[in-house]
């Protein structure tokens, strides 16, 4: 049997078109905002999927009990701004003012003394001495007993640290004749650690003067003495050897 003919179509000669019945398939388009949608749910899953691989990945970080165990810096070593003393057996280093500042530095073998010119004045020792089997308190007792016999302790620093060490340190009195006659009230501050049976010690004398809103940082204070304010970034760069820069 002949297929039926086709009827010629009237735009070209010599072609056909389909007849009546014919139905083309319409041409589906995706609408931009469904591509979007698209996009956007596969960016959402692929973002997911990379968080949750990079904390599968990531080691948890370490937990330290601070103090004894402080950790390190975590992103670099520090910015060292101060010059720094070593001491002649090697045992110690300590940073301590430059040239130009309040502070008059005098090297010794053992340590470094600071002179503070300016508000009420006062000096600083930062040195270090074999510990010798003795504790931090004992160390203290015996640098006040040496260097101030005449002390009498007003109260115990509690978690006295030095080089981020944990030991020992007090606040003490000293009363000396005036050139008034009247006696003139002295603070002391004496802090010491020990690591490799190896003591390193800060100590600080300095005129007492009590805090106040018109004196000293405005607040109260336990040292009540100047020196004591501008102490602490000395008494936390000291370093035993083998530790790291700080």
């Amino acid at each position: 049997m002949n297929p039926a003919p086709k009827t010629p179509s009237p735009l070209r000669p010599g072609r056909s078109v389909p007849d009546a019945t014919y139905r083309a398939d319409p041409v589906r388009h995706t609408s931009p905002a469904r591509l979007l949608a698209m996009l956007g749910t596969a960016l959402v899953l692929v973002v997911a999927a990379t968080i949750g691989l990079s904390l599968w990945l990531t080691p948890p970080p370490a937990n330290y009990t601070c103090p004894p165990h402080c950790g390190r810096p975590p992103i670099g070593q520090p910015v060292t701004t101060n010059p720094r003393f070593t001491s002649a057996d090697g045992e110690f280093a300590v940073s301590y003012p430059p040239a130009g500042t309040a502070y008059e530095s005098t090297l010794q073998p053992d340590g470094v003394v600071l002179e503070l010119h300016a508000g009420d004045g006062g000096t600083l020792r930062l040195f270090g001495r074999p510990a010798a089997g003795r504790t931090s308190r004992q160390v203290v007792d015996d640098v006040i007993s040496d260097s101030f016999p005449d002390a009498t302790t007003d109260y115990e620093i509690p978690n006295a640290q030095v080089g981020y060490q944990l030991g020992y340190g007090v606040i003490a009195d000293v009363y000396k004749a005036g050139t008034t006659g009247d006696p003139i009230r002295l603070r002391v501050l004496v802090m010491a650690a020990v690591k490799n049976d190896y003591a390193l010690i800060a100590a600080a004398a300095g005129p007492f003067h009590e805090f106040s809103p018109d004196y000293g940082s405005g607040h109260p204070s336990g040292a009540n003495f100047m020196l004591a304010m501008d102490m602490a970034k000395y008494v936390n760069s000291f370093s035993w050897r083998g530790d790291p820069p700080r």
